[in-house]
C-alpha cells in the first residue's frame, strides 16, 4: 500500500492535507522532527511532505533543513515534496540542491498537492522497479552490464539471441566500452557455459610469442621448449576463445588463424599431426577493421570469417542516459565495497556526469567513481569529487526547478515506455495517466514513441 507521511505543525493543515488522499494511500502525520523521524521507521513511507516551518524555529527553516538532511541519510529512497511560503523560493532552490525531488507552495491546493504527491509515488515506484531489475542482473540477464538506453538495450538482445548458436563473433567499440563483459556474456549464456572460457589480448602479447601461446608447441620445437604446451586454442576445447583486440594480430598469424577457423584443427609449432578442436570464438577491437583492410594489414577474409555477427558497442556519450545510470550504480556498488553506503551525488555532480564526453568510457567512470567513494565528505558526491567540471553545461547548468522537473518528468516517461517496449496503452497506465495526455507529454518532450528510434 503507498504510504505518505505528512510533516506540519498546525492542526488545521494537518487535517486539510490528510483529507486530500483516497483510502488509497496510508496518511500519517507528524508535528516535529522527534515524531516525524518516528514515524519515518516506522512506516517507511515512500513519499514524504516536509514544512521547513516546525518547531523551535517555526518561522524559521532551520529545523527543517535538518529534518531534510534525517530522512535523506535514513531512508535515501523515500521522495520528500518541501512545503514553502509563496516568496520562499530561495530555501525550496536549497532544499532541491539538497536532495528533496519536488516543492509545493502554500497556500493549500487540492488539486495541486494531489498531483504533486501521486508524481511522487509514481517516481518512488519506477525507481524501485527499476532496482529490482538491476538486482535481476541490472535489467538483462548480462552480468556487469548496467543499461537502461535503447542503444545498449539493443546490444544486450543480440548477446542473448546470438549466444546460444556457435556462430562466430566480432566486437567492435571503444576502449572502455565492456567487449570483454559481452564475449564473456555470449559464453555464459551459452550450452558451452560450463566448459573453459580462454582469453588472449592479441595486443600485449609480443609477435614471436603470440603463435605459440595460441597454438602451442611441442618440446624441443624452439630454444628453451623443454616440454610441450597447449595453447589457448586447445585449452578452450569445447568451450569459447575470446581473441581481444583481433585487430592488431601480425599478417603472417593471420593466414593460420584462419586455417584453423575454416578447419578446426590446430597445429602446434613444431608439429606436424593436426589436433582437432571443437570451441567458439568470439574476437573484439577498437580498430576500424574496414581501415585495416584498406591499409593492407588485416586480411579481408579473415574478417569475413570472424564477423558472421558483428556487434558495434556504442561508446558511453552515445547511450542516451545511461552515463548517469552507470555511475549511480557504480556508486552504490564502490560504496558498499568501501564501507561507504547510500553516497548519493549531488546536483553538479549529475550535471557534470550527464555533460562530461567520457572518453575512457566506462573505465574511465570506474576510476572516477572509486576516488569519489573515497574522497567524499559526508553523505554527497561532488563534481569536485569526481574531478568532474561542474560548469562544463554552461549557463543552464544553474539550477532551474521548472527545468528539474521537467527532466525528472521526460526521463520518468522515457523509462515507462522502455519497460514496456514502447506500448503506449501499458506505458499510460504505468504512468497513471490517459494515453492522449501521454501522447501530448511525449509531443512536448519530443520523445519518439517507437523503440526503433535511436532518438527514443
Amino acid at each position: 500500500m503507498k504510504q505518505l507521511l505528512i510533516v506540519e505543525d498546525d492542526p488545521g493543515l494537518q487535517s486539510q492535507m490528510r483529507w486530500c488522499f483516497t483510502d488509497a494511500i496510508e496518511v500519517s502525520v507528524a508535528s516535529d522532527r522527534e515524531s516525524a523521524l518516528t514515524a519515518l521507521r516506522r512506516m517507511e513511507p515512500q513519499v514524504v511532505t516536509l514544512d521547513l516551518g516546525l518547531p523551535p524555529d517555526p518561522g524559521g527553516a532551520s529545523e527543517g533543513f535538518a529534518l531534510l538532511e534525517d530522512i535523506l541519510r535514513l531512508a535515501p529512497m523515500t521522495k520528500v515534496i518541501v512545503v514553502t511560503g509563496r516568496e520562499d523560493k530561495e530555501n525550496a532552490v536549497k532544499a532541491i540542491g539538497m536532495g528533496a525531488s519536488d516543492f509545493y507552495q502554500k497556500p493549500l491546493d487540492a488539486d495541486i498537492l494531489t498531483f504533486v504527491v501521486n508524481r511522487a509515488f509514481r517516481l518512488a515506484e519506477l525507481e524501485l522497479e527499476n532496482r529490482e531489475l538491476a538486482s535481476q542482473s541490472n535489467g538483462t540477464r548480462i552480468k556487469g552490464i548496467v543499461a537502461a538506453s535503447p542503444e545498449m538495450l539493443a546490444i544486450c538482445r543480440t548477446i542473448e539471441k546470438v549466444a546460444p548458436t556457435d556462430v562466430t563473433t566480432l566486437i567492435t567499440g571503444e576502449t572502455g566500452t565492456g567487449k570483454e563483459l559481452l564475449a564473456r556474456a555470449l559464453h555464459d549464456l551459452s550450452s558451452r557455459a560450463d566448459k573453459p572460457f580462454a582469453a588472449i589480448n592479441c595486443a600485449a602479447i609480443p609477435e614471436n610469442l603470440l603463435e605459440s601461446e595460441l597454438f602451442g608447441f611441442e618440446k624441443g620445437s624452439f630454444t628453451g621448449a623443454t616440454q610441450s604446451k597447449k595453447g589457448k586454442i586447445e585449452n578452450a576445447n569445447g568451450g569459447t576463445l575470446f581473441l581481444d583486440e583481433i585487430g592488431d594480430m601480425p599478417m603472417a598469424l593471420q593466414a593460420k588463424l584462419l586455417r584453423f577457423l575454416q578447419e578446426r584443427v590446430v597445429d602446434r609449432v613444431g608439429s606436424v599431426k593436426p589436433v582437432p578442436v571443437d570451441v567458439r570464438v568470439v574476437c573484439a577491437t577498437h580498430r576500424d577493421v574496414q581501415e585495416l583492410i584498406t591499409q593492407g594489414t588485416f586480411r579481408e577474409d579473415l574478417y569475413y570469417r570472424i564477423s558472421e555477427i558483428t556487434l558495434d558497442v556504442p561508446a558511453l556519450r552515445d547511450r542516451d542516459g545511461d552515463a548517469l545510470v552507470v555511475a549511480q550504480s557504480l556508486l552504490q556498488s564502490l560504496g558498499k565495497q568501501m564501507d561507504r553506503p547510500n553516497l548519493t551525488f549531488t546536483e553538479d555532480a549529475i550535471k557534470a556526469i550527464k555533460n562530461h564526453p567520457w572518453p575512457g568510457n566506462v573505465r574511465e567512470m570506474i576510476n572516477k567513481v572509486k576516488r569519489a567513494t573515497i574522497m567524499a565528505d559526508g553523505k554527497r558526491v561532488t563534481a569536485a569529487d569526481l574531478e568532474l567540471n561542474c560548469d562544463m553545461a554552461g549557463p543552464e547548468s544553474q539550477l532551474n526547478l521548472r527545468q528539474v522537473r521537467e527532466n525528472a518528468e521526460r526521463a520518468v516517461i522515457l523509462q515507462a515506455l522502455q519497460s514496456c517496449s514502447f506500448n503506449m496503452a501499458q506505458a499510460s497506465r504505468l504512468l497513471g495517466i490517459t494515453r492522449p495526455t501521454l501522447y501530448n507529454l511525449t509531443d512536448k518532450y519530443r520523445i519518439e514513441t517507437s523503440a526503433e528510434s535511436p532518438s527514443a
